[in-house]
């Protein structure tokens, strides 16, 4: 077993494809194809669907079910839809038609060796006493752009160091939206993490992640309604202790719920950022929240800041006021650009991406400066503050 690449185990019934994709993997640097003799756990395994690919998927079914490999690509004659179905059913990473091409392979092998590199870098850099951050994102009401706030401020932390590791993960339970916002599909959620918890590793969690242009790994929320899978407190503290060992910051995108897993999730979080307007019921809500995590007695109230989105020099409510009603002051506030926050949803691109420029993504900027430890990163819309 070669430790250091990405080693592929084949099945193959037709020879000839089988050596079709010792060519291309070949041509991969840090790519081992396993012999017939050799044993052990493959990172990839490729399987070949013959002329019943809907009755050999039990095999596909066994080899995930048994951890034959850590990932799984199919390639097939056959591209019916009902076959693609059951292949992502199942799981499946990738999906090769026949003839094969060669550039498709070669990228989804070259994704997996990234993946794996990173895994392995990470853990090198484990250290006593030394794990990520959680930063955890609070709406106080629905609508108020608390996603705009964890995805935009998660990239800001990814792209002002391309060294650092960050990873965003969604706690809507009902259909999340970070996927929509970075234009990014992915293949799994963290309810697939959830199902296989017993097998939770940094190989099996960066498997299951998505990344974007960035470098921003992310763990999205279920696309669908649960019924086969219980979500815990034990499980979503588990997940992220597992997550505190890979990544310099953890952004969760928390949505406006207060229930046992918001709860476990704020016992753990390094910041807790609970995301208003200036308006009183979202004011009303703020000063709930904060007497609820007072009672529960965490997080530790120096944790917790207060962030106003949508801000407008000329509101009715001043950021002073609103800090006095709540009886904690304001840390952040971002400006309010309805045009380019709705064009940076609507393109899949983080503001950043969309017009760096733009005031909004400066104050996103700031903000994971001083989240980071560099405090305010030049003077500019905070430095009055």
């Amino acid at each position: 077993m070669e430790e250091n690449k990405l080693n592929i185990r084949l099945s193959m019934m037709d020879e000839a494809l089988r050596q079709e994709f010792i060519r291309i993997i070949a041509g991969v640097e840090g790519c081992h194809v396993y012999g017939d003799d050799d044993a052990g756990i493959a990172d990839l395994l490729i399987m070949q669907l013959g002329d019943k690919p809907e009755e050999e998927f039990n095999l596909v079914y066994q080899a995930i079910k048994t951890g034959a490999a850590r990932k799984i690509f199919l390639t097939s004659r056959s591209i019916k839809p009902e076959v693609l179905i059951e292949a992502m059913r199942a799981g499946v990473n990738e999906f090769f038609s026949q003839p094969l091409k060669a550039d498709e392979v070669r990228s989804a092998l070259q994704k997996l060796l990234e993946k794996k590199q990173f895994v392995k870098t990470a853990a090198g850099k484990k250290t006593p006493g030394k794990q990520g951050r959680i930063i955890n994102v609070l709406g106080s009401k629905g609508g108020i752009g608390t996603t705009t706030v964890a995805v935009n401020l998660a990239n800001s932390l990814q792209e002002s160091d391309r060294n650092r590791s960050v990873a965003l993960m969604d706690m809507n339970l009902l259909f999340g939206e970070i996927p929509l916002f970075l234009g990014l599909q992915p293949t799994f959620d963290w309810s697939e993490v959830a199902k296989n918890i017993y097998r939770l590793d940094g190989t099996y969690l960066m498997s299951v992640m998505s990344r974007d242009d960035s470098g921003l790994y992310v763990l999205p929320s279920p696309a669908r309604v649960l019924e086969d899978v219980r979500i815990n407190p034990a499980i979503i503290t588990t997940l992220l202790q597992e997550m505190k060992t890979l990544f310099d910051f953890i952004v969760i995108d928390n949505g406006q719920s207060i229930d046992d897993l918001a709860r476990s999730t704020a016992k753990l979080s390094d910041t807790l950022i609970i995301v208003t307007l200036l308006s009183l019921p979202c004011m009303i809500n703020v000063k709930r929240i904060l007497e609820t995590f007072r009672n529960f007695g965490y997080p530790a109230e120096e944790k917790i800041r207060i962030l106003v989105n949508r801000y407008q020099k000329r509101s009715l409510i001043s950021l002073e006021d609103a800090g006095k009603t709540v009886n904690k002051p304001v840390a952040w506030s971002i400006p309010n650009d309805f045009q380019n926050t709705m064009a940076a949803i609507n393109q899949g691109k983080p503001l950043s991406v969309l017009n760096p420029s733009a005031e909004i993504s400066v104050a996103f900027r700031d903000v994971a400066a001083e989240l980071s430890g560099g405090g305010a990163r030049k003077k500019g819309f905070f430095s009055w503050r």
